[in-house]
């Protein structure tokens, strides 16, 4: 336990510079997991960061709870920005700690109007007036640009907190109305992810910067859900096809309890796109793993993440006549969408099951997530990846441990509806993004994250 608060001096330093920090600095999993290694957020106070809606109510939520943390906050609150790459910041940081100068105030009017309640709620803990910004830490915000968002991928790929556990007591208050899910592993993974183009065969198909941050995410996040994963990048449509239905064929499925695909590529409303340029139809995907050819996947759910545009239109948002602040994006989007082309020609032969006892309908028990809405394209960020990638994982990491799949899927909408950011080629203009989700399932779907189940 903390026996003591911060020292006075490292309480004014942040006081002098909150409004500085609320600007620009980048609270993420990473910055609040070093933070919990040096066991000075809890698990309680890393989700009360995480899940505020936006970046400033983030920071203003560390500033607020970090002076309460003991003396040696102040300390690892400057390595891990250190951690985070955000130096500019750490440097300005222990400059005003060291120093006897003051900083001349200046008042941020936009600052105070945005978050009235935090500042008041940070000014009666340190109990003084906030102090405001001098130009020179203005002016040391840290450069985002498209070199060194990609020389900088290693050390600023999302590192998240574990997966949180299920609960004994959670478990087996659900268990009976939902799909069994305790076999270990829970099933298999299978990612597909469309990095780079054969320039000769898909010459207006870009290489998809920040696709590899997606891929790692979610092998890592799914192997800590305990499945086994397997990631295949960039493949033809044959081997696309031949990938998938080998998949479907595998012998673990009879023992498993569901099954994951998650495909991350460019495309258009429908189909993702091959790196030959061809068009995979989504339709072809599902039917792979209807009860017909899939029969070892029957009355077990089979769960789909789709990374990719379904149109080229770029949703730039309406005006809000009311409401909160909408969280920022570094500048550096992109969009997964493709040029149009024809429908995938493969097709398959359905497996011959006999004459079962009991008719199942030919597709259900499917969940499957989209990063955008039909006709419209999905926004990445060339250096922390997709944002539906980055909410799925962060909701599945807090949330799967008491939500089901559709009521995480639906917390992930809602945070990507109060995210925006600038394309490439539209510097002056915001973009949006709006995911959606669509199922079959028949019962609640929890992934009941590590908890063995002991028959």
């Amino acid at each position: 336990m903390l026996q003591c608060g911060m020292s006075e001096r490292d309480k004014r330093t942040l006081r002098k510079l909150s409004a500085v920090l609320c600007k620009q600095m980048v609270v993420d999993a990473q910055l609040v997991q070093s933070l919990q290694a040096d066991e000075i957020l809890n698990d309680e106070m890393a989700e009360s960061i995480l899940n505020e809606k936006t970046s400033g109510k983030q920071n203003w939520r560390l500033l607020f709870l970090l002076p309460k943390r003991g003396p040696s906050a102040f300390s690892s609150f400057c390595s891990a920005l250190r951690d985070t790459e955000q130096h500019h910041l750490c440097d300005l940081i222990e400059k005003h700690s060291t120093s006897n100068s003051k900083l001349q105030p200046e008042r941020d009017t936009q600052v105070l109007k945005t978050y009235p309640e935090e500042i008041s709620e940070l000014q009666r803990f340190v109990e003084a007036p906030l102090a405001h910004p001098t130009q020179e830490a203005i002016a040391a915000k840290r450069q985002r640009t498209h070199d060194s968002m990609e020389t900088s991928l290693d050390t600023d790929c999302p590192i998240t907190t574990p997966v949180l556990p299920c609960t004994q007591d959670f478990y087996l208050t659900r268990c009976k109305q939902s799909y069994r899910m305790c076999s270990s592993p829970r099933g298999c993974a299978l990612v597909i992810s469309n990095v780079t183009f054969d320039p000769s065969t898909a010459p207006d198909l870009d290489h998809r910067k920040g696709g590899e941050v997606d891929e790692e995410v979610l092998r890592k996040v799914f192997t800590e859900l305990d499945f086994v994963v397997s990631v295949h990048r960039n493949l033809t449509a044959q081997a696309m096809r031949e990938c998938i239905e080998q998949f479907c064929q595998l012998p673990e499925h009879r023992t498993a309890d569901g099954s994951v695909v998650c495909l991350l590529s460019h495309g258009v409303d429908g189909a993702v796109y091959s790196t030959d340029g061809e068009l995979l139809q989504l339709d072809w995907v599902f039917e792979a793993f209807d009860n017909s050819h899939c029969p070892l996947l029957q009355n077990k759910p089979k769960m789909f993440f789709v990374q990719a545009c379904r149109g080229e239109e770029m949703d730039c948002g309406v005006v809000q006549t009311d409401g909160p602040e909408r969280t920022g994006s570094p500048s550096c989007e992109q969009r997964d969408a493709g040029r149009e082309g024809e429908g995938d020609p493969g097709s398959r032969r359905p497996v011959s099951l006999g004459r079962p006892r009991i008719k199942l309908p030919q597709r259900s028990d499917m969940i499957c997530g989209f990063a955008s809405l039909k006709g419209t394209a999905a926004m990445r960020n060339t250096k922390r990846g997709s944002w539906f990638v980055q909410e799925l994982n962060e909701a599945l990491r807090l949330r799967s441990r008491d939500t089901h799949l559709a009521d995480i899927l639906v917390q992930v909408n809602a945070r990507i509806k109060e995210r925006e950011g600038f394309a490439p080629g539209t510097p002056h203009h915001r973009c949006k993004e709006m995911s959606e989700f669509t199922s079959s399932l028949c019962n609640d779907l929890f992934l009941f994250p590590k908890y063995q189940h002991r028959f």
